[in-house]
């Protein structure tokens, strides 16, 4: 008689405790809350754990891991720009790392060699996408998932990384290859519920912070379509794969995670003292004739594009706070004897009362075409072209006959021809000199 392991022992037990924990939870009736709507009766996802604090810590080296969705290099885009202009104090670098087709148990098999050589200090994981294969949840799939997944979270903490687990998004349709596995959108939806629990779980059980990626996604993608039609797909034109609006949902859901406040700065102003004064990160040059001009070295998140379109970064801030959770750029001013005014930035004009701009207008969220725009654009460039280069450096070059022959002086090489596209990154980012002008009407 063969006598298992230890080791192989451990990852059922995970699963067991992690199933017994999700029981418990639904037992409690710890639920999300649902929109009111019959098509979601069925769902019952388990109420994720609150975000407490920063997670971040100065100078973290961030690896951003996941399948074919995070191979698109559109959230992590958006998550390395954020982090690149935001809050450029804590001086956070990041690596993407996604996929295609990859499962959690795949990552498993590759992580040592092409991501923790790089010795990431924190992690954002987004997998479940693959690993419940298209199909009704069965328990052998969610005791295969949950064991390669927890053994990820456990590799990367071990590591010395803290982790975010990110649950995998939710299915727009039926995708063209999983037609034939006979199970329906929601019988997948439903199924993708089931790995989300067990996320919220593991999250739970080894302490580390949980994304929630699928609940959005299904609940705004359901509600997208009620606003902006029937062809609006938040989860992608191929039902998986999601075009600007959803990586922006699921960027939010992990820079939340991380515990960002969102707080860019805020100018203001007393028109009857004629005083101004701006917070951290921006200088204030002068402010004369109702007129700031302010230098900035944090810049807010620059978007534009269509509100109705589901490859739109604006239209995805329409479903999801972005702006008044994570792009606070707040003007506030008082003292005036007007009832309105109109406040210029840049090449845009915006009509506001007296009692609005009292209690503070965000002006990321009300112009989206700002003077930092350009400047905005040049950064995120940059990270799109060092991001790139990274799926290269890993797929074809870790895991081509190079990196086969000597993984580790093809990690020395592929380093060199990074090391410039990093360096363009801080290069672009540079302060932004602009004008606010106040008048009366």
């Amino acid at each position: 008689m063969n006598i298992p392991s230890a080791r192989r022992r451990r990852p059922v037990f995970i699963f067991t405790v992690l199933a017994l924990l999700n029981a418990v939870s639904l037992l409690a009736a710890e639920f999300a809350p649902k929109p009111n709507d019959a098509y979601f009766a069925r769902f019952e996802p388990v109420k994720a754990p609150t975000t407490d604090g920063l997670y971040l810590h100065e100078g973290d080296r961030l690896a951003i891991i996941g399948d074919s969705i995070t191979e698109q290099k559109m959230y992590s885009r958006i998550i390395e720009t954020y982090l690149t202009v935001c809050v450029p104090e804590l001086k956070i670098t990041a690596r993407q790392f996604g996929w295609s087709g990859e499962t959690a148990e795949g990552f498993l098999h590759r992580m040592t060699n092409d991501c923790l050589r790089f010795q990431p200090t924190v992690a954002t994981l987004c997998y479940g996408m693959n690993d419940f294969r298209y199909r009704a949840y069965t328990d052998e799939i969610g005791n295969w998932y949950s064991n390669n997944y927890s053994s990820v979270v456990l590799s990367l903490k071990n590591a010395g990384a803290r982790v975010v687990l990110g649950c995998a998004g939710a299915v727009g349709k039926v995708p063209p290859w999983a037609a034939n596995n006979n199970a329906t959108m929601d019988e997948m939806n439903l199924s993708l519920c089931h790995l989300r629990n067990i996320d919220v779980g593991m999250a739970k059980e080894y302490d580390v912070r949980f994304a929630d990626v699928f609940w959005p996604l299904l609940t705004e993608g359901f509600a997208a379509k009620k606003e902006y039609g029937a062809d609006y797909m938040l989860s992608g034109p191929d039902g998986v794969h999601p075009h600007w609006a959803g990586h922006l949902v699921m960027a939010y859901a992990y820079l939340k995670a991380l515990g960002l406040d969102g707080d860019i700065g805020t100018f203001t102003v007393d028109l009857g003292a004629k005083q101004a004064s701006v917070s951290a990160g921006h200088t204030l040059n002068s402010f004369e004739n109702n007129t700031l001009n302010i230098t900035s070295r944090r810049y807010p998140f620059c978007a534009t594009g269509a509100t109705n379109s589901d490859d739109s970064i604006r239209s995805g801030m329409t479903l999801v706070p972005f702006n008044a959770d994570l792009n606070r750029l707040t003007l506030v001013v008082k003292g005036g004897t007007a009832e309105n005014y109109a406040v210029t930035w840049g090449d845009e004009t915006h009509d506001y009362s007296a009692a609005q701009l009292a209690a503070g207008v965000n002006l990321a969220d009300d112009f989206a075409v700002n003077p930092f725009s350009a400047a905005f654009a040049k950064v995120d460039a940059a990270v799109a072209a060092k991001q790139n280069y990274e799926t290269r450096q890993i797929k074809d070059l870790f895991h081509g006959p190079e990196g086969q022959a000597d993984a580790d002086a093809t990690a020395a090489l592929t380093e060199e021809a990074r090391r410039p596209l990093a360096e363009a990154i801080v290069a672009a980012f540079v302060p932004v000199t602009h004008t606010i002008r106040i008048q009366p009407k």
